[in-house]
């Protein structure tokens, strides 16, 4: 049995003191893997550059910043609403000003090294062959992940790195063959910019060549928005 599952029992605090301890046993687990994230990121900051450089994914010059059109109110993706159950404190925030990043050459490489480290260091596997389950969104703590699931460790990383919440918001789309995946919006002052597992090189949203869905609002992540037109059918994020 897991230790928390022997926990004494008496005077009826068993339980409550064992979901603590597990709780807790977590959160220390998240914090370890967020702090060896960023290590890695930051003592991998040479070769970070080097790889940058490779991928020939310079600060963009744009002459004019190019931002998706926010439609209407929409549900937010199961997955999400599970997310929230597990990870409900990440989810109990409150509603808040939209915030843009403002698209400095220090944050542009930031953002760089943390899109290029997390789709190297996550191996790709679906939620059935992880979980057993069609859909599940989960931090990949354990190096393996589907496409919303690099999506979260890279939101993780940046908000840790003290980058805005409300910039970063989770994003569904349809990619190229028609399924179902899940990317990270960047919202800057220079245009919207998509961090993908799919992808080396972070774009614009227009040079994705996916057909965008639904994100978080900027104003609440648990509330979600149309982007565009309405979808025709419901876009499952299935995709590795």
């Amino acid at each position: 049995k897991a230790l928390w599952e022997m926990w004494p029992q008496q005077d009826g605090k068993g339980p409550q003191m064992a979901r603590r301890f597990k709780e807790t046993l977590r959160t220390r687990a998240t914090q370890a893997f967020v702090a060896a994230a960023m290590l890695a990121v930051s003592v991998s900051a040479t070769a970070a550059r080097e790889r940058t450089a490779s991928l020939g994914n310079p600060l963009p010059q744009l002459e004019q910043p190019l931002y998706i059109a926010v439609g209407e109110p929409t549900r937010p993706p199961i997955g999400w609403v599970d997310f929230c159950v597990e990870y409900q404190p990440e989810c109990a925030t409150k509603p808040s000003a939209p915030r843009d990043v403002v698209l400095s050459t220090k944050a542009w490489t930031d953002m760089v090294k943390v899109n290029a480290w997390a789709n190297q260091a996550i191996k790709p596997i679906t939620d059935t062959e992880h979980w057993g389950v069609i859909e599940r969104w989960n931090y990949p703590d354990d190096g393996y992940g589907d496409c919303e699931d690099y999506v979260l460790l890279k939101r993780r990383m940046l908000v840790q790195a003290g980058w805005p919440r409300e910039a970063l918001l989770i994003t569904v789309v349809r990619d190229k063959k028609g399924d179902g995946h899940a990317v990270l919006t960047v919202k800057t002052d220079r245009g919207e910019f998509i961090l993908d597992n799919q992808e080396p090189q972070i774009l614009s949203w227009d040079r994705t060549g996916y057909r965008f869905v639904k994100r978080q609002s900027q104003s609440d992540p648990n509330a979600w928005v149309l982007l565009g037109e309405p979808p025709a059918a419901p876009a499952i994020v299935s995709a590795r």
